[in-house]
């Protein structure tokens, strides 16, 4: 099924970039036409040459004709930048290539997912229901509707394209592989070989050991901000909470989830910055200011990409339910006994550093942030499904013929590295 091109409008821009701003439409259900269709947005992206000599319509029409090389970004939830503003964009356009930046469904401009927009879909049920088709098996299933479109005047050659997947994305390139690869020249990912074959607890005992590594250099490096974090996690329970500037409570428990920036370039020294600006307020003032909660607010908060707090542990689900796998594996591990509630006391805690959390979505987040506290009782929903379809074909990948390219980093805190090592070795054809 092809996507139907609803409007396009091309634009340069500095760089000598020429960028055309794509809306398709597709189904909203493959598996149901008839339940309507949502939009998608993507941007393409090409060299702007103007020649001495013009062209001729024959001549025009096979230099327009390059090889597409599609961008998925991470997530779920995050839309791509614009074309101009990504490094891999000039990179990409010097090997041959044209461009594609696809907002996948519910991100960016693609039907994005609100509590607003989700409502619009009916009761909490119908809702759930609708959040089911925003998986990578969709999202593969875009990617080819648009391919169709895109390459349908193009020589059976160059009908093919290639793919490169950032974190999820990668994710996303492991289900094109397993379902379409006929649709594909070549695949590449960057920290996104998905942990296949394994549950979601799984993948959450291993990702917590590198987040209890982590949090170990955070304090070898900072080693005055073991003080420092106790002495503010007991003010914000003695303060009930701290208001954030969107209505939102900052409790305890979602100020240690700041450790998600862990695994981000400069991510110690960034959850540094908030704590010493915590505690510099407080000398200061005896209370947190408005900028610090801001910046606390915009480092903690998904009230902006929702898709990612709902559908975050469903992305490792194939035929059984999550539970909250995040929240059941942290309880166990003693270095997060705080998920079972906030310290009792200064003194009770004071015995060892209290440790962040890395890349978890816990229920308690949709009780602290007003745009997830609306999602509360969907997230919950989707917490207990047990009917995720598959996302991998394993026989599939180990009969791979795709050309697969995939960087892989060691002390990735996101996707483990030893998980990634064990997709490697499922999928003929993949070279790290």
């Amino acid at each position: 099924m092809a996507a139907r091109l609803i409007e396009s409008k091309t634009h340069l821009i500095p760089g000598k970039l020429k960028v055309s701003e794509l809306f398709f439409e597709v189904p909203k259900d493959y598996a149901k036409p008839d339940r309507g269709h949502i939009q998608l947005f993507a941007r393409s992206v090409t060299r702007y040459e103007k020649p001495v000599i013009p062209l001729s319509e024959d001549e025009q029409l096979k230099k327009n004709q390059k090889p597409w090389f599609v961008y998925l970004q991470g997530g779920p939830g995050c839309s791509c930048p614009p074309p101009q503003n990504h490094p891999i964009t000039n990179v990409v356009l010097d090997k041959g290539y044209q461009m594609l930046y696809l907002d996948q469904r519910g991100t960016g401009l693609s039907n994005p997912i609100t509590a607003a927009t989700l409502a619009d879909q009916g009761d909490i049920q119908r809702q759930a229901d609708y959040l089911k088709l925003f998986r990578a098996d969709s999202i593969v299933k875009d990617c080819e509707a648009i391919r169709k479109t895109l390459t349908k005047e193009y020589p059976e050659e160059l009908r093919k394209w290639s793919v490169f997947g950032q974190s999820f994305g990668g994710f996303c390139i492991l289900t094109y592989l397993s379902k379409y690869p006929h649709g594909l020249r070549e695949a590449f990912a960057s920290g996104g070989l998905a942990p296949i074959g394994k549950t979601p607890e799984q993948v959450y005992k291993a990702t917590y050991r590198k987040v209890v590594e982590r949090n170990k250099a955070y304090y070898h490096k900072y080693p005055e901000d073991v003080d420092a974090v106790h002495g503010l996690a007991y003010h914000i329970r003695g303060k009930g909470g701290l208001p954030l500037p969107s209505g939102g409570i900052l409790t305890v428990r979602g100020f240690l989830t700041l450790g998600r920036n862990f695994g981000m370039h400069g991510g110690l020294d960034s959850v540094h910055n908030l704590v010493l600006r915590m505690k510099s307020d407080l000398a200061q003032f005896k209370y947190v200011t408005r900028p610090t909660l801001s910046a606390l607010e915009s480092a903690l908060s998904f009230d902006d990409i929702v898709l990612y707090a709902v559908l975050h542990e469903a992305v490792y689900c194939e035929n059984e339910a999550s539970n909250w796998a995040a929240e059941h594996v942290g309880k166990s591990l003693k270095e997060f006994s705080w998920l079972a509630g906030s310290p009792q006391s200064a003194l009770a805690v004071r015995e060892a550093p209290l440790f962040f959390s890395g890349e978890m979505i816990f229920p308690f987040l949709f009780d602290i942030f007003p745009e997830l506290e609306k999602l509360a009782p969907v997230a919950d929903i989707l917490a207990k499904y047990p009917g995720w379809t598959e996302l991998y074909d394993q026989w599939q990948l180990a009969r791979n013929e795709v050309p697969f390219y995939a960087a892989s980093f060691v002390d990735d805190m996101y996707v483990d590295f030893d998980l990634a090592q064990d997709t490697a070795k499922l999928v003929k054809n993949c070279k790290q």
